[in-house]
């Protein structure tokens, strides 16, 4: 499994910012496309050292058996560089100068090589050991890559985070966040060493090539990381299944409240394409409109004080204030399918149900208030309380 996790990210790496490099370089600065390119051979790179086939070539000789380990932390320290300036070009423009992060970056790294050849290590079958009263020596260079890892990484998340949360809906805001959920993983796959630091220090030794949880992790980096760079590409293709998943969704979640105005106003079914047929958005409008023909059809049964009521109690009973509204429609509406099943007719009841309960124009934004209404029809206690009282009003049945 983790053998072909490793070669799943270095693939995915190399093709994935391969490709997002030939899409940009006629529409990005070259400083800004060279970040993204060290970036992606960096973070390939240093999954690839750490598999099986890099290690066959090496062949357990030392030295270069142990240098492996630090070449691939090596590689993992470019990758989280110019992963930050990157994130700094976007924030601070293309031509920004370098940062304090590029002075960091060049004291880590001669930090974690002169401490890994202090440590003296060699490889023991699987795993790395030190030389003798050198332990602590490791366990500082495992500590400086945690916390440089961490100080890089929790400053990419926070630019990129305020460019997602400040980012108009779509697909630039989407891929942004899954940018930002690549940089969480990695950010995890690299707090992991901490893991690797307690048996050091138990044992002397540590685990020479990555674990299950480090392969999972490195995974979620590099896959997230690849989806959002290159969602401009493919998400478009995407956007017709979500859409149809959507529009099903709120169909769904709509239908105990059609089924009951149905049952009410028979008249109200638009003939004759019955389902799906047609597609979910389609399916979506027909119910949709057939609702609303059945609140026409309804209105000389709604009772005028019902929705200043409802929204009263509602208020008193903690609901949010934006499902206020939709909780006196659906109050409204429950009391005068219950008016209309003992045929009482309320004198100047032609105003029908709240007049706020359209929040948007468009099909998707009266699904949307119409999936809020069904839900408080159905589960809020305001309604069920209003439905007992003009039950006993009216003397129907339960």
């Amino acid at each position: 499994m983790i053998e072909t996790l490793s070669y799943y990210c270095c693939v995915l790496a190399f093709a994935g910012f391969g490709f997002k490099l030939l899409e940009s370089r006629h529409t990005q600065p070259a400083r800004r496309l060279w970040c993204l390119s060290g970036f992606g051979i960096c973070i390939a790179a240093g999954i690839l050292v750490l598999t099986p086939a890099a290690e066959a070539i090496v062949g357990g000789r030392e030295p270069f058996a142990s240098l492996v380990n630090l070449a691939a932390d090596l590689f993992k320290i470019g990758a989280m560089a110019f992963a930050v300036a990157f994130a700094r070009s976007l924030r601070l423009g293309a031509h920004a100068r370098p940062g304090w992060h590029v002075a960091l970056t060049a004291v880590v790294a001669l930090t974690e090589v002169v401490l890994f050849f202090l440590a003296r290590t060699h490889r023991v079958g699987e795993d790395t050991a030190v030389g003798e009263d050198a332990l602590w020596y490791l366990v500082a260079y495992l500590l400086v890559f945690v916390v440089y890892g961490v100080v890089s990484l929790t400053t990419f998340i926070v630019v990129f985070g305020r460019f997602a949360w400040l980012a108009e809906p779509g697909a630039l805001r989407a891929g942004l966040w899954l940018i930002v959920g690549g940089a969480v993983s990695a950010l995890a796959w690299t707090f992991w060493g901490i893991d690797d630091v307690g048996r050091l220090v138990a044992s002397g030794r540590v685990n020479a090539s990555e674990d299950v949880y480090s392969a999972v992790l490195a995974a979620g980096c590099v896959g997230l990381a690849v989806a959002g760079a290159t969602l401009s590409v493919w998400g478009p293709a995407l956007r017709a299944p979500v859409r149809w998943l959507r529009a099903y969704h709120a169909y769904r979640r709509i239908e105990p409240l059609w089924a009951a105005l149905r049952a009410a106003v028979p008249g109200i079914a638009l003939a004759p394409a019955p389902g799906l047929a047609g597609g979910a958005e389609f399916a979506l409008y027909r119910r949709v409109i057939e609702i609303r023909d059945g609140y026409l059809a309804l209105r000389p049964h709604f009772e005028p004080g019902i929705p200043a009521l409802a929204e009263a109690r509602a208020r008193r009973a903690g609901v949010p204030e934006r499902l206020v509204a939709a909780t006196a429609e659906a109050a409204a509406l429950a009391a005068a399918l219950l008016a209309s099943e003992a045929d009482r007719r309320y004198r100047g009841g032609d105003a029908g149900p709240p007049a706020r309960q359209l929040p948007g124009a468009g099909i998707a934004a009266e699904a949307a208030w119409l999936v809020q209404v069904t839900r408080a029809w159905r589960h809020s206690a305001v309604v069920a309380r209003v439905r007992d009282q003009v039950r006993d009003d009216l003397g129907v049945p339960a």
